[in-house]
């Protein structure tokens, strides 16, 4: 039985959600593999991959991120009118800095938002704003910025199944015309990177190569629970998960698909040795 707390809390939310958002025919949920911040500015494969993807895309009504860049303690949601753009990343050149993002805020979908997720206690925050891991891949998908922008931090206390029960909870936003994104990198050793070999497109590590193949797999079988216990997958997987920031947007985007969604892959190439680009599509079939 629904405690009556929690149940007078999720009627409050789904008001909120009619309020302020109609409904609409399921959105689709997205895991971008965002890469290296130049991704932002430059035009390359990569960003071509993120383009063609928006172009398929129902315009939402909003935008949820959950980014690798925002990892605290305890779960926190901006709420602010009109969030920042964050320039968190440094020895690039001023093009990139000089890049701003403007997009306005919600600070009701924040609101709602909180409200789902009950019990977790969320915070409303009004201090951070639109990270790397955010703009830098949302802007090939609505340069005019013209689509509001939430962010829903990662709190690095909790174990990777928390993390994929709480995602659940945002399912109801997907048919209210939110598009849900995570952004980060399946395979992701930064002490590995080969800056020699930087610009050479699909050049992985044998250890890389293998543990995208895992990953890949059970992506697309829909077979998530290795996934959530991705530390008894084998050596090849500890090196490609050595901390689990740029994994975790992975977990929120898998919770939100349901039976009759198709999964597919793109970008999903190898770089630098130790990086993968793989960035996966959920999408409704009716």
């Amino acid at each position: 039985m629904v405690p009556l707390a929690g149940f007078a809390n999720n009627l409050s939310a789904l008001e909120n959600l009619t309020t302020f958002f109609s409904p609409t025919k399921k959105m689709p949920v997205l895991f971008f593999g965002h890469g290296n911040p130049m991704n932002a500015i430059n035009e390359n494969e990569f960003v071509e991959g993120f383009k063609t993807v928006g172009k398929t895309l129902t315009k939402p009504n909003a935008i949820l991120c959950i980014s690798a860049h925002w990892f605290t303690k305890g779960t926190k949601v901006t709420a602010m009118e009109m969030p920042k753009t964050i320039h968190d990343f440094g020895g690039f050149p001023q093009a990139l800095f000089d890049v701003q993002y403007p997009a306005k805020g919600s600070p009701e979908l924040a609101k709602t938002t909180k409200e789902l997720l009950l019990p977790t206690e969320i915070v409303l925050d009004d201090e951070w704003g639109l990270d790397h891991g955010t703009w830098s891949v949302i802007k090939h998908l609505y340069p005019d910025a013209d689509v509001p922008v939430i962010q829903l931090s990662i709190d690095y206390t909790k174990p990777v199944a928390y993390h994929f029960e709480l995602a659940k909870k945002l399912s109801i936003l997907r048919e209210r015309g939110v598009l849900i994104v995570g952004s980060g990198n399946i395979v992701h050793n930064l002490r590995k990177v080969d800056f020699k070999r930087m610009d050479e497109v699909d050049y992985g590590f044998d250890w890389a190569i293998e543990a995208r193949a895992k990953f890949n797999q059970h992506i697309l079988d829909g077979d998530f629970n290795p996934l959530l216990n991705y530390q008894n997958m084998g050596s090849a997987i500890q090196l490609a998960v050595p901390t689990p920031e740029h994994y975790l947007p992975l977990i929120y985007s898998l919770a939100l698909k349901d039976k009759k969604d198709k999964v597919s892959l793109f970008n999903d190439k190898m770089i630098a040795g130790s990086l993968s680009m793989t960035s996966v599509l959920i999408q409704p079939t009716n």
